[in-house]
């Protein structure tokens, strides 16, 4: 077999494998939609429908939910479990989990804050030494769990005890750092200029739908697969309706009280999450590390004899996964201004796993998106934002939570059992 072509047979499971069914019609597309759903393949479709439930109550109950304001708190709230969740998503591809990505986390964005404040590193400097340190952890984790076999439920349950030692030597019991670096801190308390917000969506929109309509005339013309072009279009027409309206929103005038102040634009850390999905969407769907990823996820050994290194590829996953865990601590101390011996720990790695299940992610690898970690990381933050404004007490953020989680696990395992029974 050749590398790269000849792949396992289960990465029919995988959404990269989605790319190769093919629609004459529209009408025949929503058929194949229709089917695959009854296959048991669901993809995002319980995590969206759920998101779309808790946007309608929380707005029937509060007339605030949908303010510009308070939307833009949710974007901001949201970005750093969607960050961690999609590094949580690579590590679940492969059927495995990593505890320790939350104090992974904390303890990188620790290293920031402590080489800008006694090193006077410049942010650039001490966000790639986070980043370093983060990727180091997940190699160290990723070895132990290749090379000497030792489950990585164990491994990283002991790097979840050890790395809350990192940051609790580093800054010392009831102690924290200012994490106030005019750029770091500015990714949650600044916005973006309108003007280079709109400019910014439509070269998203305008870029999106060059590649598409490029794709599709390219695999025409080659007698590839491809889906209609009605349906690219209104993939293309779906896509520029979110961009152009959350741009909108975010670019009127939210501040509380408009006669005194204007707080408008699209807030910093929204250009950075959808950097770092398009990058890995990419590199799941575009690349033969994203192929492989699926192939070892799907069937371990048959990508062994394929002739895919399973070893470097499960180590790059706990490499990507710890890096994106030191950019999530990295956004989240952003957001609070300080880091402590207690950043990264608690339920944050929870939620990131939640987070990557309910958006569509599989428990037993070979099924999942960069996207996953969006969706669910909007449902994840959308249920304490809107218990907030509801004056909840605590606790039921808590219930409501692992109750979506648990329906969320079970759609995933409903779902594996009806692909298994229809032989997909």
């Amino acid at each position: 077999m050749t590398v790269g072509s000849d792949i396992p047979a289960k990465t029919a499971d995988s959404d990269f494998a989605n790319d190769n069914r093919q629609a004459a019609t529209i009408g025949d597309a929503a058929r194949d939609y229709l089917n695959r759903l009854r296959g048991g393949d669901m993809g995002s479709l319980p995590a969206i429908l759920g998101l779309v439930v808790l946007f309608g109550v929380f707005t029937t109950l509060h007339d605030r939910f949908l303010t510009t304001y308070n939307m833009a708190n949710l974007v901001i709230q949201a970005s750093s479990i969607i960050v961690l969740a999609m590094g949580i998503v690579f590590v679940l591809l492969l059927g495995e989990i990593d505890l320790s990505a939350g104090v992974a986390g904390g303890a990188s964005a620790t290293i920031i804050a402590l080489v800008m404040i006694d090193y006077d590193w410049p942010w650039w400097a001490a966000t790639i030494a986070g980043i370093a340190a983060g990727a180091v952890i997940g190699f160290v984790i990723g070895s132990l769990v290749s090379f000497l076999g030792i489950p990585s439920f164990v491994v990283t349950l002991a790097f979840f005890l050890a790395l809350q030692a990192v940051p609790l030597k580093l800054i010392g019991s009831g102690g924290s750092l200012r994490f106030d670096d005019s750029v770091l801190r500015g990714l949650s308390i600044k916005n973006i200029p309108v003007t280079a917000g709109w400019i910014a969506a439509g070269l998203i929109v305008v870029g999106f739908a060059a590649l598409s309509l490029w794709r599709y005339r390219s695999r025409s013309a080659r007698g590839l697969v491809h889906q209609p072009l009605a349906l690219v279009v209104i993939q293309i027409v779906v896509l520029a309706a979110i961009v152009l309206g959350l741009t909108a929103l975010l670019s009127a005038n939210r501040a509380p009280n408009p006669n005194l102040f204007e707080i408008s634009g699209i807030p910093r850390v929204l250009p950075v999450v959808i950097a770092l999905l398009l990058f890995w969407t990419f590199v799941l769907t575009r690349t033969r590390f994203g192929r492989h990823l699926y192939a070892v996820g799907g069937n371990a050994e048959a990508a062994r004899r394929a002739g895919i290194n399973v070893t470097r590829i499960k180590i790059s996953a706990f490499m990507i996964c710890t890096g994106m865990a030191a950019i999530s601590g990295l956004l989240s101390a952003s957001y609070t201004g300080k880091v402590s011996p207690g950043s990264g720990g608690g339920n944050v790695l929870l939620y990131a796993v939640a987070a990557a299940v309910i958006g569509g992610t599989s428990l037993f690898g070979g099924r999942g998106r960069a996207m996953d970690a969006v969706i669910g990381g909007l449902v994840i933050a959308t249920i304490p934002n809107g218990l907030g404004l509801l004056n909840q007490a605590a606790y039921i953020n808590f219930v409501v939570t692992g109750g979506v989680l648990l329906l969320a696990a079970s759609v995933d395992a409903i779902s594996r059992r009806r692909r298994s029974a229809a032989g997909v």
